[in-house]
């Protein structure tokens, strides 16, 4: 049983893509302002919807995370206040709202879904895992509370998340594409890439390969492995990434997104099958463990610089023991 298709068939709103309006009137809220659906673009947006169109009042809603300054955003704001331009602007802003509710409505719907999957195996609620702190959740993604242990637990104790470059929205895809029962039903992991189309169709004759090009077509499951991919590509001194570069020095990025998802295929396989922890030759530290080992790495130093024992640090043995 997984998460019905259907639930997410509704496409989230890109209100950057169809704000073409923002150009016509001459609202460059694009060039000072990284996302116009940012808490600075949407409410500078609402207020020129509701007839606002003094430059100096509307800079004033900047956010204290904003880079540039209320001078430099008002600056951006001179537009030509044409009648016509604004009522199409109106009118956007209006599907982009009418689109949010819809979306925050399909969230609760997939909650639901989830729990309803869960209460029905209760033992699937007793397992825990490790929390993910680095694992940063994109807006746009499902507001499912507490993901990463609903996923621990859907995916009846196998920790996806734990491989490096797979988001929230790749775990939601896979549930909805295919579900841990689904995985069942490919004998090996090589049915499970060929199916995904993300194996090398080898056309052989006379014992000659004469083509080896991956097969054209795809679904969302195979879409969502390549992003994954493309995110593993920009890490560093990871187990895949090194493989992606590697390949990428050869054939080139385009041909090693398609290698390296087809191996990011094989490694899930493996671990829904066969109930395996993801376990890379090469760990990899997230940012915020690289930080704690910096820092405890630069006091070791300067202890050891100074030479400062127990009773100049104010440690009794047992804490200084753990810290040298």
């Amino acid at each position: 049983m997984h998460v019905s298709e259907a639930i997410l068939y509704i496409k989230r709103g890109d209100f950057k893509k169809n704000a073409k309006m923002l150009k016509f009137l001459n609202f460059r809220l694009d060039v000072v302002v990284k996302d116009i659906c940012g808490l600075t673009g949407l409410k500078i947006i609402e207020d020129i919807c509701k007839g606002n169109l003094d430059p100096n009042e509307l800079a004033k809603h900047r956010h204290y995370n904003c880079r540039k300054s209320e001078a430099e955003i008002a600056k951006a704001l001179h537009g030509n206040n044409r009648e016509d331009f604004l009522f199409g602007l109106k009118q956007e802003f209006q599907t982009y709202q009418f689109l949010q509710k819809q979306l925050k409505a399909c969230d609760k719907q997939i909650d639901q879904f989830i729990k309803k999957h869960l209460d029905t195996n209760p033992e699937l609620k007793k397992l825990k895992t490790n929390p993910k702190p680095y694992k940063r959740e994109n807006k746009n993604a499902p507001k499912i509370k507490d993901f990463n242990q609903v996923a621990y637990q859907y995916f009846e104790g196998v920790d996806l998340l734990a491989i490096e470059g797979v988001s929230h929205a790749t775990i939601l895809s896979i549930m909805t594409e295919i579900g841990p029962e689904g995985f069942r039903k490919f004998n090996s992991s090589k049915e499970f890439v060929s199916w995904l189309r993300l194996a090398p169709n080898n056309k052989i004759s006379g014992g000659k390969v004469l083509s080896s090009k991956v097969p054209k077509g795809s679904n969302r499951l195979k879409i969502a492995l390549r992003q994954a991919t493309n995110s593993i590509g920009n890490l560093k001194d990871t187990h895949l990434s090194d493989f992606f570069k590697r390949v990428a020095f050869r054939k080139g990025r385009q041909a090693t997104v398609s290698a390296t998802a087809r191996k990011l295929g094989v490694i899930i396989w493996n671990m829904v099958t066969k109930k395996e922890p993801y376990k890379p030759p090469k760990e990899y530290l997230f940012l915020d463990q690289k930080r704690k080992l910096g820092i405890a790495k630069r006091m070791r130093k300067q202890i050891a610089k100074f030479g400062l024992t127990n009773e100049d640090l104010g440690l009794n043995a047992n804490i200084c023991k753990t810290v040298t």
